[in-house]
């Protein structure tokens, strides 16, 4: 081949090696005493490329949108951005402004409040503690039994004291 002594594609083999292997986002290149910093991936001269891309990617982006849209207006679903009008076919209505959002009477309410406590009212009932059984009176003891005890605790201490006597 004729172009592989072309000063122009050797240096360009050059940085295209020192680009892969270098791992960095610039390298430099020694051309005739000074040095070049070339960035890795250099913008194209001409936009027109990327301009036209663009436009492609809008016009797909368009059609696919477009097609959402017919399938959730089959489906019945109101998506964003979509006009008021559709909305209003779609949901059955003749006006398209939001719908003003609903208020409950204070009898609703206090029907509610009502129907609410009865609810937490059966739901204690039920996890309520069985009560438990009543205790029977303490006894309590009489004086005569006391000096019994008494007069018996009396009689084993002296017996006690009788026997380690004539042990030591």
């Amino acid at each position: 081949m004729s172009g592989d002594n072309d000063p122009t594609l050797s240096l360009l083999r050059i940085a295209v090696y020192c680009a892969i292997n270098a791992g960095r986002n610039t390298f430099s290149i020694q051309c005739s005493g000074e040095d070049t910093n070339m960035p890795r991936h250099a913008p194209p001269k001409d936009n027109t490329l990327l301009e036209m891309a663009i436009v492609g990617y809008q016009s797909q982006l368009g059609g696919i949108s477009a097609k959402i849209a017919d399938i959730k207006a089959q489906l019945g679903q109101v998506g964003p951005g979509r006009p008021k009008a559709t909305v209003a076919a779609a949901a059955g209505t003749d006006h398209a402004g939001p719908q003003k959002r609903r208020t409950i009477s204070k009898t609703g309410r206090a029907r509610i409040a009502a129907a609410q406590r009865a609810r937490w009212a059966a739901l204690k009932k039920q996890h309520a503690q069985p009560a438990q059984p009543a205790r029977p009176k303490k006894r309590k003891l009489s004086a005569a039994g006391l000096k019994a005890i008494r007069e018996a605790t009396k009689k084993r201490w002296a017996a006690y004291r009788k026997a380690h006597k004539a042990a030591a």
